[in-house]
């Protein structure tokens, strides 16, 4: 995928995304030792980041966020349905287009 293609996809799944409502009943959970709460936060503020910056992530942006997609892979494998696993499954693969490109 090309750097315009990936971009156009993130930035049309980044919008739809957050129309989305955080799963309910997670708020302050934990998963594989994880904060749902600041793992959702932080990775959408790096794929916001990197759409901010034209499709750039600056070493420092490209390390927190490659942090939260390892997070993603151990907690996504563990999630029940109440956890809404599809919302998950978005989001990392959201981010694992932005760390391709």
């Amino acid at each position: 995928m090309s750097k315009e293609t990936a971009f156009a996809a993130v930035s049309r799944l980044y919008q739809e995304f957050l129309k989305l409502p955080f799963p309910p009943g997670l708020a302050g959970a934990d998963q594989a030792g994880f904060g749902l709460v600041m793992l959702d936060s932080d990775t959408a503020a790096w794929i916001f980041i990197w759409i901010r910056n034209g499709g750039a992530l600056e070493t420092q942006g490209r390390s927190g966020l490659l942090r939260c997609i390892a997070r993603l892979d151990r907690v996504i494998p563990i999630l029940s349905e109440p956890d809404d696993p599809q919302y998950w499954h978005r989001f990392h693969d959201m981010a694992r287009l932005v760390a391709a490109s």
